[in-house]
């Protein structure tokens, strides 16, 4: 039995006291209507109306039902009526992932204006190195940088990923600085953990020969795991690192780094071009939340993003 349908069709009798007048405001048959009642006087096992030649009135226990039915309606209404404005609105806890130190640059210092444009959505944030599962942690979106795997989760580039040769004007004063790729044999590099190998690959803007990425071989005594501890270590004049733009921005600007073979674009491994992506897990309807956030983000970064300006 459909109880949904069936409380459906017993509310609309009780409230208009006749089975055609339900069944025309149903937009159905007066025997269905019937049906539907009979059905749930069959399952609850008592009588809901008394029939006579002067109407219908409800039974004792179609009095009690009935408080409880139209309660319950009420209530599916409300939850349909919330889902609706989910499905339309950016409203609701949004779970959002993202690398701790790009999070903490260019994530967290724009919340308060995502906030302020979007008050109806809580923020539950995880800022993490590691890569999250999306859908065991019920993560809606989170920020991935470098270049995608084969997933099925659904991805939007945000920014793109750049890498520079930096150091720091003490160090190029100390041990010169490299104009060519080759020079880097001679000097101290700063390496990351998650390199696959001692290498580098570099290639020239588009339209410059040549156009193909080109291996180098690099080497030095410090390796770190996290950027921003190599970002300390080419301030300090450690060596010459290979730093994303948005973690060198603000030093670049400033002076306290240079950036080193400025014409050439470089890579920790060959493949796919890397970007900033917003990823989520695949629906047919994107969330409106998940929806306001990549927006919002995109906008903010900007194209080019403002690291990069």
């Amino acid at each position: 039995m459909e109880w949904f349908t069936c409380m459906q069709a017993f509310v609309r009798v009780a409230r208009l006291g006749s089975f055609s007048k339900a069944a025309e405001e149903l937009e159905i048959k007066v025997s269905t209507v019937s049906r539907h009642v009979s059905a749930l006087e069959a399952e609850l096992g008592a009588a809901l109306f008394n029939r006579s030649t002067r109407g219908l009135r409800l039974t004792e226990a179609g009095l009690v039902f009935h408080a409880r039915a139209i309660s319950l309606l009420d209530e599916l209404d409300e939850a349909r009526a919330a889902l609706l404005v989910m499905s339309t609105q950016p409203v609701g806890l949004l779970r959002v992932a993202a690398p701790g130190a790009f999070g903490r640059r260019h994530v967290v210092p724009h919340l308060k204006d995502f906030c302020a444009l979007h008050p109806q959505i809580r923020l539950d944030l995880s800022l993490s190195e590691a890569t999250v599962d999306l859908i065991e942690t019920a993560t809606d979106v989170a920020i991935r940088i470098g270049a995608l795997p084969d997933s099925s989760l659904v991805a939007r580039r945000l920014a793109p990923h750049e890498r520079r040769l930096v150091a720091s004007p003490a160090y190029l004063a100390a041990y010169g600085e490299p104009t060519a790729p080759t020079d880097l044999a001679q000097h101290q590099c700063l390496l990351f953990a998650i390199q696959p190998r001692e290498d580098a690959w570099f290639h020239r803007a588009p339209g410059e020969a040549p156009a193909a990425a080109q291996l180098v071989h690099i080497s030095g005594r410090f390796r770190a795991n996290d950027s921003d501890a190599l970002l300390e270590a080419a301030r300090d004049g450690l060596g010459l690192a290979l730093l994303p733009t948005w973690v060198i921005g603000e030093d670049v600007r400033s002076g306290s780094l240079r950036t080193v073979m400025p014409n050439l674009h470089w890579s920790i491994a060959p493949g796919p071009d890397p970007a900033i992506h917003g990823v989520y897990p695949p629906k047919k309807i994107v969330s409106p939340k998940v929806r306001a956030f990549l927006d919002f983000f995109a906008g903010r970064f900007g194209a080019p993003p403002y690291w990069d300006a």
